[in-house]
């Protein structure tokens, strides 16, 4: 569900921007087959209830049948970026995440490992401070890391 390639820099100022940079990513992967319905949901998640957790971080998730397995991408963004988070605060950090419908018990198992792994300044300071891809998927996957 990690990949190097889905790991980048946002360039986006605001966060529809950010949605629509991270669902590009997300659509890379062979488990995306409909980029614009996968756009379309996390839109419509957003405008329900942001996914601005608080300390630095969003995670914009979707759950629909054009996505067959878990995907995800994370976006970092230096500046930080207003996204209505609940601490009014700018996010940083951003995981968004796709999975098929069928999946709804084990989204929630990798939903916490993620936040379980964000909650932490250290890693948030790793994974901003990594210099690649692969060093990004390598904190939740590595050794030590919350998928390992």
């Amino acid at each position: 569900m990690f990949h190097p390639d889905r790991v980048i820099d946002v360039k986006a100022r605001e966060k529809s921007e950010v949605l629509k940079e991270l669902a590009d990513v997300l659509a890379t992967s062979p488990d995306v087959t409909n980029r614009d319905e996968l756009l379309a949901k996390i839109i419509e998640r957003e405008k329900t209830m942001s996914t601005g957790v608080g300390v630095g971080l969003a995670i914009p998730h979707v759950k629909i049948g054009s996505v067959k397995d878990f995907v995800i991408a994370i976006g970092r963004s230096s500046d930080g970026i207003e996204f209505q988070s609940i601490d009014n605060q700018p996010a940083h950090i951003f995981v968004m995440i796709g999975c098929n419908q069928s999946q709804s018990a084990d989204y929630m198992k990798v939903l916490s490992k993620i936040v379980r792994s964000l909650k932490e300044k250290s890693f948030q300071d790793k994974l901003m401070q990594a210099e690649s891809g692969q060093e990004v998927v390598d904190l939740f996957v590595g050794p030590g890391g919350s998928f390992a």
